[in-house]
This record gives structure tokens, C-alpha cells and sequence, in this order.
């Protein structure tokens, strides 16, 4: 939990359930910087960057913010060494992708960056964005100003599962990262769609996503898998949608697990900064729902020093006090960040919901939860009722999707 560990006495037998590399041993002694080279020598369905930029040509390089566990400093080390042989070092830009994410400090933005924090970089400001057209189901593409003047569009990231995208990385990078509030409310929009759901790749926002990639011409990704301590174990470039699945095939024979149903989950988003805030943290939440049995329940253990991490997520809990309340506004009214007290509130209503965190206890009680500080309380409290009830454990659940067999 955040930065720290948290534990607790069991009272039956429990299976820990882990993505397969760390079953594995974590990543074993692979060389994450060779996995970077190689992946940049021999991108997917590309030419090198250093072949596609032209010397002199100015490159936007899109990087995630401080909600994200990308090893970005690592990254850029290697884009440079490509655009220093295309000639083009000198006219590239950092870019933050801050989507609806709030601004970032400049002691985070060194801690991203590194030693390349002294080259020129740039927080997404979502009022300043051009716009380049509109996808096939009606989103506007308007990207900031900043990337759309540049020649080439470089997008960096990490690929795991997401509850609505079906996967990050890729073009994800441009559509929220850099897009426009309308674009990216447009595109969100469509999670109503019963195609998006976390883990497929066809469903209907990733399809928009890709799509205005496409349109704002993302010219290249270089992309990373990361195992469950956050170390890289698969780096893929090239093409953004053909490198991008190619990332996804890797993904899903790492952490896509089918169980038997149980009648309790213990989950945990895998830490900082996957429990940054509950906003964040509500994502584990998806991945483990379909491996709990109908009336079961899942205790979410999450530091969540940033409380909600969303003003209009904090808002509906604020004035939706029950569960319906949450629904129903959300059906009415789509609004970001509101859908994310709706997702709760519904699945509270179908399993019972643990919060473990030290926030004060109305913290996870405005957000449906059953608040509890430690662990030990949760568990004593879920396993009430349930005689000889089956326990799993899951770490890392930000990265780790089940499924019922």
C-alpha cells in the first residue's frame, strides 16, 4: 500500500495470484536498457525513427505524468540516441500528457525526466489545442497546439490493462494525453459502449483512440511492459498500431488469468503510484470483479494520500449519498470523473466493498466502501457469514486481470 507494506492473520486458506513473470521471479536478469536498443533496432512495422525524422525536423516526444509508472527518463535516453543520428536532437520537445489529470510540481517533473530535464519539455495545456479533424464516431480531433506544430509525433507509454481503453499505450499517449477537454469527453463517452471493457483491444474507445492517432499522424511509438516491481521486461517500437498489439499479445500472456470464482478478493493496486488517489486506485477494482461470486467481496487496500484525486469524482459522492443516487445522475448526466462514483456505487450493489486505507472512515464511505484502517479489521469483518470462505490475494492488481473459468 503506497510506499509501504500492510498484512494480516487469515483465517482459511488463501491462493496468492500473481501476473505469470513474477510467478517467474519478477523479471528475472534481463538488461531493460538491451530491451530498449533492440526494440528501437528493430521496430514493428516501421523504419528506425532515426530513418523517418529528417535532420532538422522538430519532433514532439509525448510523455506520461507522475500517475504513471513509466520508467520515462530510461526511454528518452534511447529516442535521443535515435534523433542524435537523424540529426534532430536539438529540435525535439517533451511533452507531459496530463489528459484531465491535474498539473504536475517541478520537483515531479525532475523526477520523471531525470537528467533530461534540462532539455526543453512542456506541460499539455488543454485550452491551447488545434484541431486536425474528426474520428468515424464523432470525435473532434484537437490536439495541443504545441504537438500539432511539430513535424513528428513521437508517443512513449507503458501497456497494461485498462477498464475502458482495453489496454494504455499506444496512441493513448495523444488521445486523452494531449487532446482538448471536448476530445477527450467525446471520446470517454463512448465507455458506454458495452464493447469497452478492460483487456479487448476492438472495443469502442480504443478503436476512436487509434483512429485519431491516425488522424494527427502519429509517426512512431516506443512502448514498455513492466513487470509487477515496475521493471521492464518487454520494449516494443514502430507503428502504432501494429507495434502497439504486438506489446498487447505480451500483456496478455503475462497477467490474463482465468480462477474460480471465490467469495472474497483481496486486492491491492500494486502501490505507488497505482493508489496515487481512488480515482487511480478504483481501477484494480475492475480487473478482479468478474472473480468474485454475486454477493461476494472485495477488499481494495490503497493509500490514496491524494484523497479522491478528482474534483468531480469528489463532487457526485458529495451529493449522491446512495448508490442509486450515483446511477441514475450518471445515466442522466455524463460527466468525467462522475462515471467513476457511478462504476463504484454499481458495483457495491452487487458485492460487498472493503476499503482499507488510512484516510478518516468517512473517506471510503461517501465512495460506497466499508472503511476500514487496517486489513485485519476487513478481513475479520468480510469473512462474517461466510463460512469456509475462498480467499484470493491479489498484488498487484492494477496489472493482473482474472477472470471466472
Amino acid at each position: 500500500m503506497g510506499t509501504g507494506m500492510v498484512s494480516a492473520e487469515l483465517p482459511f486458506d488463501v491462493e496468492t495470484v500473481l501476473p505469470k513473470e513474477c510467478a517467474r521471479g519478477c523479471g528475472g536478469s534481463l538488461d531493460s536498457e538491451a530491451l530498449l536498443e533492440s526494440a528501437l533496432r528493430n521496430p514493428v512495422g516501421s523504419e528506425r525513427l532515426c530513418e523517418i525524422v529528417g535532420g532538422g525536423e522538430s519532433v514532439a516526444i509525448l510523455v506520461s505524468d507522475i500517475t504513471r509508472p513509466v520508467p520515462t527518463r530510461r526511454l528518452l535516453t534511447h529516442l535521443f540516441s535515435e534523433l542524435l543520428l537523424a540529426g534532430a536532437e536539438r529540435d525535439a520537445l517533451i511533452v507531459f500528457g496530463l489528459g484531465l489529470h491535474r498539473a504536475m510540481s517541478e520537483e515531479e517533473k525532475r523526477l520523471i525526466l531525470g537528467e533530461h530535464y534540462w532539455k526543453r519539455h512542456v506541460e499539455h495545456d488543454r485550452e491551447k489545442c488545434t484541431f486536425i479533424g474528426e474520428t468515424s464516431q464523432g470525435t473532434p480531433v484537437e490536439v495541443f497546439s504545441r504537438v500539432a506544430e511539430c513535424d513528428r509525433i513521437v508517443c512513449t507509454g507503458n501497456i497494461d490493462f485498462h477498464y475502458y481503453a482495453g489496454y494504455t499505450g499506444g496512441a493513448k499517449a495523444l488521445l486523452p494525453g494531449v487532446s482538448s477537454t471536448r476530445s477527450i469527453i467525446m471520446n470517454h463517452r463512448l465507455m458506454l459502449d458495452e464493447t469497452s471493457v478492460t483487456g479487448r483491444v476492438d472495443g469502442a474507445v480504443r478503436r476512436d483512440i487509434d483512429e485519431a492517432g491516425r488522424i494527427a499522424g502519429v509517426d512512431f511509438i516506443l512502448d514498455v511492459v513492466l513487470d509487477s516491481d515496475k521493471r521492464i521486461v518487454h520494449a516494443i517500437s514502430g507503428d502504432m498500431i501494429r507495434a502497439h498489439r504486438e506489446g498487447v499479445r505480451v500483456v496478455d500472456e503475462m497477467c490474463k488469468i482465468e480462477v474460480e470464482p471465490v467469495d472474497i478478493v483481496i486486492v491491492s493496486p500494486g502501490g505507488m503510484p497505482k493508489d496515487i488517489n481512488l480515482y487511480q486506485a478504483h481501477k484494480a477494482l475492475e480487473n478482479v470483479k468478474d472473480a468474485v461470486r454475486d454477493g461476494g467481496a472485495i477488499i481494495l487496500v490503497a493509500a490514496c494520500p491524494e484523497g479522491y484525486g478528482n474534483a468531480t469524482f469528489e463532487s457526485w459522492l458529495n451529493q449522491c449519498e446512495r448508490a442509486e443516487d450515483a446511477i441514475t445522475l450518471f445515466h442522466e448526466s455524463f460527466v468525467m470523473g462522475g462515471h467513476k462514483a457511478a462504476l463504484i456505487a454499481k458495483l457495491s450493489l452487487e458485492k460487498d466493498l472493503y476499503l482499507v486505507s488510512e484516510r478518516p472512515r468517512d473517506f471510503g464511505e461517501k465512495a460506497y466502501f466499508k472503511h476500514e484502517k487496517t486489513l485485519q479489521d476487513a478481513v475479520s469483518r468480510a469473512v462474517e457469514g461466510r463460512k469456509d470462505a475462498r480467499i484470493l490475494i491479489v498484488p498487484y492488481g492494477s496489472t493482473t486481470l482474472l477472470s471466472s473459468t
